[in-house]
């Protein structure tokens, strides 16, 4: 099977059964290969599962040798907008296609990302008809909350992750979105970790973890 975006996928070790999957969605300027890294560490925790980390649709405007979600050459909220739904169209379509190949239902598959990744996660993680196992996301935003205020059809559990010394994308991002997500009535856990920039550490890592693993 052809899936619709390149990817980089670890599967099982040792001819274990695939019973969960987590798709990992990139930063701004990443790739598949890079985010996939996380796996390294959970997949000894999580024998049964298949990590999918997908390519960006679009090459980065910025960085040639890498991928974007959405452009963010334009500081305009509403071109914004409109191409991370353009993103959330073919992030679905893939997740269908993963479905399909590994045989799986929503609720054994969970949604993270990185970044412009963890922005996509929420969005497309929300707007499902049907909820997933969960969704966790390292320092990212709500794209545009009143927007996804009116197409959130589900209250799929979030974990959100990020580091206080965030100069890309300010820990404020981190309260906006656990009161926007309280407000929409879906249960939301935080962790702010000290003197952390743009980046995923190690207690970020073992956190989110921790949290799939009670999710599967």
């Amino acid at each position: 099977m052809t899936f619709c975006l390149n990817s980089t996928i670890i599967k099982p070790e040792n001819g274990f059964e695939i019973k969960n999957a987590v798709i990992l969605l990139h930063g701004y300027g990443g790739d598949g290969k890079d985010i996939s890294m996380l796996s390294l560490n959970w997949k000894r925790h999580m024998p049964n599962t298949v990590f999918i980390c997908p390519n960006g649709h679009e090459i980065c405007a910025i960085n040639p040798s890498g991928f974007q979600w959405f452009d963010l050459t334009k500081d305009d909220p509403n071109y914004i907008l409109e191409q991370s739904i353009k993103a959330e169209n073919k992030i679905q379509k893939f997740i269908n296609e993963s479905k399909q190949k590994f045989n799986l239902t929503n609720d054994r598959i969970c949604l993270s990302g990185f970044s412009q990744g963890c922005m996509m996660s929420l969005n497309v993680g929300l707007i499902s008809e049907e909820k997933f196992s969960c969704i966790v996301g390292f320092s990212g935003k709500i794209i545009n909350q009143n927007n996804l205020k009116e197409r959130i059809k589900n209250s799929t559990d979030v974990l959100l992750i990020h580091g206080d010394a965030d100069q890309v994308v300010p820990s404020t991002y981190l309260l906006e979105a656990k009161d926007f997500l309280i407000r929409c009535s879906v249960e939301v856990q935080t962790l702010l970790i000290k003197n952390c920039d743009h980046h995923i550490p190690m207690e970020a890592s073992s956190t989110a973890l921790n949290y799939i693993l009670k999710k599967f």
